[in-house]
């Protein structure tokens, strides 16, 4: 039993151990004092908003035995003041009482409240009947540290599992020594996590069929998207896949620039034979962002034949990019073709269906972890309206909000999730222009940028230009004059025009309808591609 003089009373159990509290209104003056003036040096030594974030609801529960005892209203925090503040407290503390070595940090009972007020002291026949009942029985905080333990091994056994699934095949697959050839599996990508939806449906369904079955349908599998949209998640998740259902195939995972990097090493240490070998005799090589070898040649060339001894072996290929293989600049026509011979699956931005599943899949998540936090669903609808570029972006601004409420013990509401996300919010409300606008339906539809601005009346041209003008009508607040005269010079009746004839024909064509809401949702959905 550690006994401890301080300004809380009764017992607090952390650990198995039993810290029992005890002292006089003097020595619980004095040592708010010396907590006071910690306190100070704290927040003058660290800035205001780091005071505030980590130290603004921490508790003094006493000092004793050499060890300092606080107490803090999360485990989050607890976590980061031991791995970040420990000496410096220790050492403010030694300014006080030099005879205190360590530190200790324990999670408040989240009954008790979060007004920074410590329990009244509790009299010494109260304090010995608790002492006689924790002898009996366990206190709900001994109980709660030996569910933390258990939950500790138990997620302890859990990554240790996955790091034995990871290191016997992503990492030298071939079982020669080479442990950093490939890259490591992140153990929540998996098909399970993934939230499919119109967008990526395709590209999806593609990967389970390649993850499941041992034939090679697709050869090469390319997956193409913007960024955040799910490429790096959908390979890691057919690794995962094949590893549980055919464990002895040879999987090698790893980026473009590892693959460059593996292969400058290989040369600097002329041992390309061994590199050859490592990448040729693999069954299943996925490659993430390919975009990256653009202008090495070299690298590209050696890509070129592994790319090509693999296909001829029937052995899986998989690659993603940022863009399609026609569209990858700086990459030889002979690697373009090639990319272009298996199945291209395009993962398209995210609607707002899709923004809400992945959502309400990761407050589920949160809330399974143990997150004793509610969120409300019109703050999960407000997110999936307003944070449209990528998925990256829409689950950090979810758990911006959650850590928010976690930390500062506020509970969440649309309100808050405004002002955390501030700045967020702000970068997704990008104005459409209309020359973007003209670039992407130029894009889409394969025409030049000049001809939609020259008179030719062509109806490839024609249909691509009014579709143009009825997005530009849209998306953006310019007058119809001014879209005219951003069109060639055009007189504002040609817009009218063309507005009415795509509303018309949408309604009659499902295929126009369906282009038209795609390139809607490419220009809402983030900036463009350059």
């Amino acid at each position: 039993m550690v006994r401890v003089t301080g300004v809380s009373g009764g017992t607090m159990l952390e650990r198995g151990e039993q810290v029992a509290v005890s002292g006089g209104s003097a020595d619980r003056h004095d040592l708010k004092s010396q907590w006071d003036r910690v306190k100070a040096r704290l927040k003058a030594e660290l800035g205001e908003a780091t005071y505030v974030s980590w130290f603004q609801y921490a508790d003094m529960i006493g000092v004793g035995d050499g060890k300092i005892v606080l107490s803090v209203p999360t485990r989050f925090i607890r976590s980061w003041l031991l791995a970040h503040q420990t000496e410096r407290l220790v050492g403010l503390w030694q300014d006080e009482d030099p005879t205190v070595q360590k530190i200790e940090i324990l999670v408040r009972d989240p009954m008790r409240g979060d007004g920074g007020e410590t329990p009244k002291p509790a009299s010494p026949a109260s304090s010995a009947q608790a002492a006689a009942q924790a002898a009996v029985q366990p206190s709900p905080a001994m109980r709660a540290a030996a569910a933390a333990a258990r939950t500790g091994a138990a997620q302890s056994a859990q990554g240790a599992a996955q790091q034995t699934v990871y290191s016997g095949y992503a990492s030298g697959p071939l079982g020669d020594g080479s442990e950093d050839l490939g890259a490591p599996l992140d153990p929540r990508f998996t098909f399970e996590n993934f939230v499919v939806g119109k967008s990526n449906e395709l590209a999806h369904a593609a990967a389970r069929r390649v993850a499941e079955t041992r034939d090679v349908s697709f050869n090469p599998l390319f997956l193409y998207g913007g960024v955040g949209l799910g490429k790096t998640h959908l390979m890691h998740a057919i690794a995962w896949e094949i590893r549980r259902k055919h464990p002895e195939r040879k999987v090698l995972y790893l980026s473009a620039e590892k693959f460059m990097y593996q292969f400058i090493r290989a040369l600097r240490f002329k041992d390309t034979m061994a590199f050859k070998q490592q990448f040729r005799t693999v069954d299943v090589l996925m490659v993430d962002d390919v975009q990256f070898i653009s202008g090495k040649e070299s690298t590209q060339e050696e890509f070129f034949h592994t790319f090509n001894a693999l296909i001829d072996h029937n052995r899986q290929v998989i690659i993603s990019a940022d863009r399609s293989p026609s569209d990858l600049e700086g990459i030889e026509e002979r690697i373009r073709s090639r990319l272009g011979w298996g199945l291209v699956a395009d993962i398209h931005p995210t609607d707002y269906e899709l923004r809400l599943g992945i959502l309400q899949a990761k407050a589920d998540e949160i809330m399974s972890s143990g997150g004793n936090i509610d969120i409300p669903p019109a703050v999960l609808e407000f997110l999936a309206h307003r944070i449209v570029s990528n998925v990256r972006e829409l689950e950090g601004g979810l758990k911006r909000v959650v850590a928010y409420a976690s930390l500062v013990g506020r509970p969440i509401s649309l309100e808050m999730a405004q002002d955390v996300l501030r700045d967020l919010l702000r970068s997704n409300e990008r104005k459409v222009t209309i020359e973007e606008i003209q670039r992407r339906v130029a894009e889409y539809y394969n025409v030049r940028l000049a001809d939609m601005l020259s008179a030719r009346r062509a109806r490839a041209v024609a249909r691509p230009r009014q579709i143009a003008m009825y997005l530009s009508k849209q998306l953006t607040t310019r007058s119809l004059p001014e879209i005219g005269r951003k069109f060639g010079g055009r007189d504002h009746t040609t817009v009218i025009h063309a507005v009415r004839k795509v509303d018309s024909l949408c309604k009659e064509d499902a295929g126009l309808e369906e282009d038209v809401d795609l390139l809607r949702r490419m220009l809402e959905g983030g900036p463009p591609e350059l």
